[in-house]
């Protein structure tokens, strides 16, 4: 599709996502879906209307081309969520480029995404999630790289961050103090606690580390010094795990995930708990904190005055 681009169009597509790149911090993986999407959406109009599309006609979608992109995506078996995130990147594009260029872009933006259930990501139970640590730390006979794999894990659960972010971390984060900077998605920083059992692994494999940890080289290495894959920490879980009899999803996210579910269950606020995911909107961390009714009848029959 790209291919069926007018040169006008290209060019208008790489100065959205330098756009997006530069000012909103976007990471390397997100633009290029980004790109890949827009582009995909484009080239479909450029085939449907039969001609390659300028920028003049492109400013003129109507509701009707919209639903012939959407149409077209939902009989090529794309789902409903994948479907969605493509119109958010179009909207996206079609908003910058509106806002540059002053057109009116409502058509576009008004398209309605297709419902979708979000699948959430099962906690694991406190005692779960304990085992599972101490399991992490016997899948390799090389101490130096159980207690690199227990140092990740132990801030995925302890510190509730994203593998990515874990393994963003570099070596001027050490020694670890009782708060990490941690930049997240979209290039924002947030600080969290760090609880004294996460220093304690991250100094241990600090120590045992073979490799020079220079400022600004990746905290968690490969056994061959490069930055650690994040399918190595994946096939760490997967091997304990199984040992463990624990279901498919106690992933790496599910880590991040109990973190959230346990704080909240433990009575901790769901603001606070938000800013330290680095969840843009409150709707998300609700998402990720499903608490259970005897919980919640608990918190009610405690907190509410006539109970």
């Amino acid at each position: 599709m790209t291919l069926a681009l007018s040169p006008a169009a290209r060019d208008l597509l790489q100065h959205w996502l330098a756009h997006i790149t530069a000012l909103d911090g976007a990471a390397e993986a997100t633009v290029e879906a980004y790109r890949r999407d827009v582009a995909g959406f484009l080239g479909f109009q450029t085939v449907y209307h039969g001609d390659s599309l300028g920028l003049a006609p492109l400013r003129g979608l109507t509701i009707r081309d919209m639903r012939a992109w959407m149409a077209d995506e939902r009989a090529r078996d794309v789902s409903a969520r994948s479907l969605a995130r493509k119109l958010s990147a179009v909207k996206g594009f079609f908003r910058w480029w509106a806002e540059r260029d002053g057109f009116d872009a409502t058509a576009v933006l008004a398209a309605r995404a297709p419902k979708f259930q979000r699948p959430l990501p099962r906690p694991l139970a406190a005692p779960a999630a304990r085992d599972l640590l101490d399991t992490v730390e016997m899948q390799h006979q090389t101490d130096w790289v159980s207690a690199r794999d227990l140092a990740v894990v132990t801030l995925l659960y302890g510190c509730g961050l994203r593998i990515s972010e874990a393994l963003g971390l570099t070596a001027n984060a050490l020694p670890l103090g009782e708060v990490l900077r941690i930049r997240g998605k979209g290039g924002k920083e947030r600080e969290v606690p760090v609880l004294p059992a996460a220093r304690a692994a991250v100094a241990h494999y600090v120590a045992l580390c073979p490799h020079p940890l220079d400022p600004n080289t990746p905290l968690f290495r490969g056994v061959r010094g490069g930055a650690l894959n994040p399918r190595q920490i994946q096939k760490t879980m997967e091997q304990a795990r199984m040992q463990l009899g624990l279901p498919a999803t106690a992933t790496p996210h599910a880590m991040r995930h109990s973190f959230a579910t346990h704080l909240l269950n433990a009575g901790g606020d769901l603001r606070a708990i938000q800013e330290l995911l680095g969840h843009a909107s409150l709707s998300t961390t609700q998402a990720y904190t499903t608490v259970d009714t005897a919980r919640l009848l608990e918190v009610y029959q405690s907190a509410h005055p006539k109970a």
